[in-house]
């Protein structure tokens, strides 16, 4: 234990308290901004497409730039760190509500992803100095519950926003909370230990021009007709190429920025792809939700919060419950179990319809939910239970990675199936239709369409059911990849009972 831990002035309830509400600051983020988007898209005069970047540059910034957290932490102190990315997040949020134009907040959200990155791995650790051990397993059930109190307030807490004020509001809102969490850790938390070390900065480098060229391509694919578009050849070129050198510089460098010893361990490489999933099918469906709620359905804002928001209740009361059965059965069969909700539930979203009320959304929402924080826990546990000590840091920084990496890259490639199917249906509908066969079934319904304003009706109605299917096929795509992912349990290895509770804990956003 760390002598910050043992010092008895400590006031461990409101450090604990403090550190929770800035990581409640960080992942309400994760979700408040969703349910606003096709407020944005109109405001910002842009597509549905192009909304996506307002998600994906967040979680883009955010994964490049957690593997750093630690090594900053060591270089100038966890507090003032602390304060550094409180300050960062709270100004970029600011200026994320006074953005007038589409590439203006695709900017400061970066920002706001970058700033805001260190709150939750920095909070998680705070709480392991100043706990004793035989309180390590109580701290971070607590941790765990107040991480995913973020995601479950940020659809409700957006919805009412942008319902009663404007969107911008969902930004602005983050300014006086971002006052009280900078007080808060100012005044009770302490400093740790100051660990100077040496970086690997080319590692990290290339790395992120890899993640950003990728996210580039598959956000901007789908507006350029992907590779019959010199930039889309660029980006791939650049993304692939930046990954091969840092292949080959973590190969050859005595202290890579991940080390290629950690995917010896086949525990620690079957739980990177189960969360890469998992990113894929939670973030992806948290971006398709709202915006098919309000266009298709015409679900007012907040409303569309409040269905998309019991999945984290049912990830918060399976993983209250699941705490308890890890250690006493098979991780296998208990990931196994969360990933059958997790399909049962993308199939229930493949069933939606356009005239549904919204029982069915609210209640696959919870399934996923459920499924998802039933998987997690011991998918986390397993993931680092064979892994050496000495690498479990690193190996906490690429799950992570990972993990938000599979949330960006889900989101852009749904929105960019949503676009181009949306596109195919609407082709293949329209050849069914044309004056002829409309007179001969509906006579009464030809002469009303004849006009302009009946024409443009009728072509809103057709775009609305391609829509819908295009939702669908997205829906279809996550129950099969859920499906495809299952069998690689069986590459996992089996550990000793008690083995997984002594594990690094890894937060779900």
């Amino acid at each position: 234990m760390s002598e910050a831990a043992a010092r008895p002035q400590l006031n461990r309830g409101m450090i604990t308290v403090t550190v929770m509400f800035a990581s409640i600051l960080q992942t309400l983020d994760n979700t408040i901004a969703n349910v606003a988007l096709p407020r944005m898209q109109g405001t910002l005069s842009a597509t549905q497409d192009q909304m996506s970047w307002v998600l994906t540059s967040y979680i883009v910034a955010a994964a490049i730039m957690t593997p750093l957290t630690g090594w900053l932490a060591g270089q100038i102190g966890r507090k003032r760190l602390f304060l550094f990315s409180i300050v960062g997040f709270t100004v970029a949020s600011m200026l994320c509500g006074m953005a007038q134009t589409l590439p203006q907040i695709v900017l400061f959200r970066l920002l706001q992803g970058l700033a805001g990155a260190a709150l939750v791995p920095m909070s998680q650790a705070v709480l392991f100095d100043i706990n004793p051990p035989a309180q390590h397993g109580r701290a971070m059930a607590a941790w765990g519950q107040g991480v995913l109190l973020g995601p479950m307030l940020g659809p409700i807490l957006g919805g009412w926003l942008t319902d009663h004020y404007s969107w911008r509001w969902v930004f602005y809102i983050n300014v006086p909370l971002g006052v009280l969490a900078f007080l808060g850790v100012a005044a009770y938390m302490p400093d740790g230990d100051r660990r100077r070390s040496r970086f690997d900065f080319p590692g990290f480098a290339l790395l992120s021009i890899a993640v950003g060229g990728l996210q580039l391509m598959l956000d901007r694919g789908s507006l350029k007709d992907w590779f019959a578009s010199t930039e889309i050849i660029v980006e791939a070129t650049v993304a692939g190429l930046a990954f091969y050198l840092f292949l080959v510089h973590s190969a050859t460098s005595r202290q890579p920025f991940i080390r290629p010893s950690l995917f010896k361990d086949r525990n620690f490489l079957t739980g990177n792809i189960f969360i890469f999933v998992v990113g894929i099918v939670l973030f992806a469906t948290l971006a398709l939700l709202p915006s098919m709620l309000q266009d298709l359905m015409n679900y007012p804002v907040y409303d569309a919060g409040l269905l998309t928001a019991p999945r984290s209740l049912g990830s918060l009361v399976a993983m209250l419950v699941v705490g308890r059965l890890v250690g006493r059965l098979d991780a296998r069969i208990i990931i196994g179990a969360g990933f059958v909700l997790i399909a049962v539930s993308s199939w229930q979203m493949t069933q939606f319809d356009a005239q549904m009320n919204g029982e069915p959304v609210f209640w696959a929402g919870v399934l996923q939910g459920m499924g998802t924080g039933i998987a997690y826990v011991p998918m986390a546990a397993l993931t680092f239970a064979t892994l050496p000590p000495q690498l479990r840091n690193e190996g906490s920084a690429l799950f992570s990675l990972t993990r938000n990496i599979g949330s960006s890259v889900g989101i852009s490639a749904v929105q960019a199936l949503l676009t181009s199917n949306t596109q195919v249906v609407h082709s293949t509908l329209v050849q069914h239709i044309n004056p002829y066969n409309l007179a001969a079934r509906h006579p009464q319904l030809a002469t009303q369409l004849a006009g302009h304003a009946g024409r443009a009706a009728l072509d809103a109605a057709i775009n609305a059911q391609a829509a819908m299917v295009a939702y669908l096929d997205d829906f279809w795509l996550m129950f099969i990849l859920t499906l495809v992912a299952m069998p690689l349990l069986l590459l996992v290895r089996v550990t000793p009972r008690g083995a997984l509770q002594d594990t690094p804990h890894v937060a779900v956003e």
